[in-house]
């Protein structure tokens, strides 16, 4: 349990620190405007205690802030790259209500994927660079874009797996609505290099669901789509993601077939 709380509370400790040390930095400030005051009308006893009170203020400050620098004594890049980060973010997320699934090295919370990056002391909400890592504020932001529309082209995902998908069965020399799976189709749209890593499968099984829930269904040639499970989703090459409602959502293969004549 202590490690799913530990950096939380390092920042909790650190944060109560640098308040009590605020609250002396203020009297350090009404004493040094006291001297000013005192100087500017020559009132030297009064000039003397100001002074005498704000380097005892001052000294205490400079133990104080020693203080709260080492009580932030936590390797945050360690920590992240220990995986005990990504824990304690499962942790705060299931404490405060919010579904969160680790997968691929990705922690997917509907609609976003984060990714940690140790290296340089960050994380990656949807590929955008975040370094605010507090646990807490973290799971804060995920629960908020949980209530906002996802920003994704149904109409203009579904081309594209179709032509993964016309690809894949092409190169296979399958009939023209043969069930597919998945992951060929992320390996022919991945296929030059660097796109796996442009466009991981935990993106790719995203996107899947968020078409699954738009309804979006035939493409612009008058192909329609359908979804197949069957057994897959027992075997390898399942692609899973998170849905809206929290449980986790598994996808296996499709197919594209030709609209039926009326």
């Amino acid at each position: 349990m202590e490690s799913e709380t530990r950096f939380e509370a390092a920042l909790d400790a650190t944060q109560g620190g640098a308040e009590a040390v605020l609250k002396s930095a203020g009297g350090l400030t009404r004493e040094l405007r006291k001297a000013k005051a005192a100087a500017a009308g020559g009132q030297v006893r009064e000039l003397r205690r100001a002074l005498e009170a704000a380097a005892g203020i001052a000294a205490g400050l400079s133990a104080a802030v020693d203080g709260v620098r080492a009580s932030f004594d936590l390797d945050e890049t360690a920590y992240l790259a220990s995986g005990d980060y990504a824990k304690e973010l499962l942790a705060a997320a299931a404490e405060r209500g919010v579904a969160m699934f680790e997968e691929d090295e990705r922690l997917l919370c509907y609609p976003s994927l984060v990714r940690v990056v140790p290296g340089d002391s960050l994380i990656e909400v949807d590929r955008r660079r975040e370094r605010r890592l507090r646990p807490s504020v973290v799971i804060g932001m995920l629960a908020a874009a949980q209530h906002r529309p996802p920003r994704f082209r149904a109409e203009q995902f579904l081309e594209s797996l179709a032509g993964g998908y016309e690809l894949v069965i092409a190169r296979a020399g399958k009939n023209c609505d043969a069930v597919t799976r998945l992951t060929d189709i992320w390996t022919a749209l991945t296929l030059l290099p660097g796109q796996a890593k442009d466009y991981t499968r935990p993106e790719f099984a995203r996107d899947l669901y968020l078409l699954d829930q738009s309804g979006a269904r035939q493409t612009r040639e008058g192909r329609t789509l359908r979804w197949h499970a069957s057994s897959g989703t027992r075997t390898a090459g399942v692609l899973t993601t998170v849905a809206r409602t929290g449980q986790q959502q598994r996808y296996w293969g499709v197919s594209f077939t030709a609209v039926a004549p009326r």
